[in-house]
């Protein structure tokens, strides 16, 4: 399955400035996966050593985000749109 991945800016340097990319996969962690075969640089940003996502790394499909779904295991299907985000935090 192909999905469209939206990226924030903090990453699209990684990804040669483009603010969307297509990666390959059936579920977000192979989504996340496939990026970072990709691209190598990005896998650091998001994922932790482990494998698990960062925890100020808010990743969505479509309008859901995964976290209150399957987390790495949530499903994706052709033409859906992930969107990584970092969290922000302040006060």
């Amino acid at each position: 399955m192909s999905v469209e991945v939206r990226l924030p800016t903090v990453l699209r340097s990684h990804a040669g400035g483009q603010t969307a990319v297509s990666a390959n996969g059936t579920t977000i962690g192979e989504v996340l996966a496939d990026l970072a075969k990709t691209y190598p640089g990005m896998a650091g940003q998001v994922l932790t050593d482990d494998g698990n996502l960062h925890r100020f790394v808010n990743v969505y499909v479509n309008d859901d985000d995964v976290r209150y779904l399957d987390q790495l295991d949530t499903k994706v299907v052709d033409g859906d749109t992930v969107s990584i985000l970092p969290a922000v935090a302040g006060g």
